[in-house]
């Protein structure tokens, strides 16, 4: 079962997330309390939830073929349970406590299994209890360290539940296709991404490069999933 809600108070803060996230000097920097990028070699970037941006190694965070995350649970009805009785970790804890950038981990990779024009959103708790996420991200697009003024577009018509529950350790998904119809537009060497536009100010959206440089025309991003192959069948 997917659980979807209206979402057009976030899309409307989209163009300031994306003019935000120049300021914050790109990939691979950030301030006090916000995610941090770093860049790794294998078509993917990476931005942990920390105070300053650091440089990683690669990361082997992926969903090419669609495979469920570490056990997670929520609208997708997928893994189990991961804290007993404590209704800190219980979906409806997540309606009314939104996540922490400080707590996530953000990812983005060019997967396989999928079109060429397809990355893949990872965003993963590394807190303790359970939090709600937007039903997707704000996702913009940057060339050489300059915003493209284009954003990716959610489905219409959305309704549901208050938030998409991420328990403790589970990773959700979010496809992303840069060129649905294959059209011509700029090359976006680099992913600006606000993991929950509802709660989270620009400030912790995080900027990742794109080891895999794409045409960006009529972008779309799809719904929060605990499968990837579920997040893009969205789009």
């Amino acid at each position: 079962m997917r659980i979807h809600r209206s979402r057009a108070a976030a899309l409307a803060g989209v163009v300031g997330f994306v003019l935000a996230l120049t300021g914050c000097g790109g990939a691979g920097s950030g301030g006090t309390g916000t995610p941090t990028a770093s860049g790794t070699p294998a078509a993917s970037g990476t931005a942990s939830a920390t105070a300053a941006a650091t440089a990683a190694g690669p990361s082997g965070t992926g969903d090419p073929a669609g495979a469920a995350g570490p056990t997670p649970t929520g609208p997708d009805s997928k893994g189990q349970a991961t804290g007993g009785a404590d209704a800190t970790t219980e979906d409806a804890y997540a309606y009314t406590h939104p996540c922490s950038a400080r707590n996530l981990t953000v990812k983005v990779t060019s997967p396989q299994g999928f079109p060429a024009t397809v990355r893949v959103v990872t965003v993963t708790n590394k807190g303790s209890s359970t939090c709600g996420l937007d039903f997707h991200p704000a996702v913009g697009f940057s060339a050489k360290g300059s915003p493209l003024g284009i954003q990716a577009t959610p489905p219409e018509g959305l309704g549901g539940a208050p938030a998409h529950p991420v328990r403790p350790g589970a990773t959700t998904y979010a496809a992303v296709d840069l060129n649905p119809s294959g059209g011509g537009g700029p090359v976006a060497d680099e992913i600006n991404i606000l993991a929950d536009p509802s709660h989270m100010p620009n400030a912790d959206g995080v900027s990742l490069p794109l080891a895999t440089t794409g045409t960006v025309a009529k972008p779309r991003v799809g719904l929060y999933h605990f499968t990837a192959r579920d997040s893009f069948d969205t789009l």
